[in-house]
């Protein structure tokens, strides 16, 4: 299955998703077997998870628009781009939700460019110190993490964040064990 169909399964699943905490909603579409260990499927699962529980936490956006939108920045984005471009592929899928809630582009001077220059910094830099190699699955985490931070400190709603506990480290090869925040 190509990284496009796959993006078209979870955008079809993730428009049915009704709850406020974008962790949640990530681990119920990330079950599904379309949704692998590592992958740049990840690109679009984790920014559209944002956007979802955005939308039903009462953000003003046109849900549809965005997560088309926001499945094609994502699929513009390729696989390894952690390793091979030094930036991580969940971090750029919740700044591109970011710069899709606020219609943020290159040319906007309203703070927004900085404020999402300063979200993706933040969350690269916690990446940063944990170290590789990647998982996908924690580097979502941390991704979730200060993206729901950042939403709830600029909007007028509150998404939901829990801590989980790692149930994928038996299908990663390259788990980190206990270096990552999240190994139980």
């Amino acid at each position: 299955m190509t990284v496009a169909e796959k993006a078209e399964l979870i955008i079809r699943d993730i428009k049915k998703e009704t709850g406020v905490n974008p962790v949640r909603i990530f681990k119920d579409i990330a079950k599904n077997d379309y949704v692998s260990m590592h992958g740049p499927e990840h690109h679009i699962l984790d920014g559209a998870s944002i956007l979802v529980a955005f939308k039903n936490a009462g953000g003003d956006i046109d849900l549809d628009a965005a997560l088309e939108k926001l499945k094609n920045e994502g699929l513009r984005m390729p696989g390894a781009m952690c390793g091979l471009w030094g930036v991580c592929g969940a971090i750029t899928s919740i700044g591109a939700a970011l710069s899709i809630i606020d219609g943020t582009g290159p040319l906007s001077a309203d703070g927004t460019w900085g404020n999402h220059m300063q979200f993706t910094s933040g969350a690269i830099g916690e990446l940063g110190q944990i170290n590789g190699p990647r998982c996908c699955k924690r580097d979502a985490m941390i991704a979730f993490k200060n993206g729901i931070a950042y939403i709830n400190s600029h909007y007028d709603v509150t998404i939901e964040y829990e801590t989980l506990k790692c149930e994928y480290s038996d299908r990663n090869a390259q788990c980190i064990k206990g270096r990552c925040p999240f190994y139980e």
